[in-house]
């Protein structure tokens, strides 16, 4: 790893530390790099705010989308403390990053009790078997909604 890259990842991680120690969430942080210039900042603040989406990659994509005035994050890198649950990387995909670099893994986050490995069982499992019952209801009406947009002459595409 590059002393950049390494810059930046330390960046992270003193965020991760500052944001656990003084009360706003648990031991996560992200920077959002664009070129050489970190664009956005985040860390998790789940506790804090109340807010059970409020993880350090959403956060800072939040941020760094803010101060880009863009959805898209093409051009930028993510540097995060700890391997991507599930949700941010769900978020990451629809910011659309050109790199993700992270620290810890998911099993390191597991072993200080931050196991996301249900949330990845339940995304392979059918509907039926998942332990939040998944329902689908309207089908026919929430496909008109579709149809609408693929109507919709002004629409911005992403």
């Amino acid at each position: 790893m590059s002393d950049r890259e390494s810059g930046f990842m330390q960046a992270a991680l003193d965020l991760a530390r500052k944001g656990m120690n003084s009360g706003i969430g648990g031991p996560f942080g992200c920077i959002i790099v664009k070129g050489d210039t970190i664009v956005g900042k985040g860390c998790n603040s789940v506790s804090s705010t109340n807010d059970p989406t409020a993880h350090a990659e959403v956060v800072a994509i939040r941020d760094a989308c803010n101060n880009l005035q863009t959805f898209q994050l093409t051009d930028c890198e993510i540097y995060t403390s700890c391997e991507p649950c599930p949700m941010c990387m769900g978020a990451i995909y629809w910011a659309r990053p050109k790199k993700v670099y992270f620290g810890a893994t998911r099993h390191d986050a597991a072993d200080a009790g931050f196991d996301d490995s249900l949330i990845y069982r339940e995304l392979t499992s059918p509907l039926h078997d998942r332990l939040i019952e998944m329902v689908s209801l309207g089908n026919e009406s929430a496909v008109k909604v579709f149809d609408e947009w693929r109507e919709k002459p002004d629409k911005i595409a992403y």
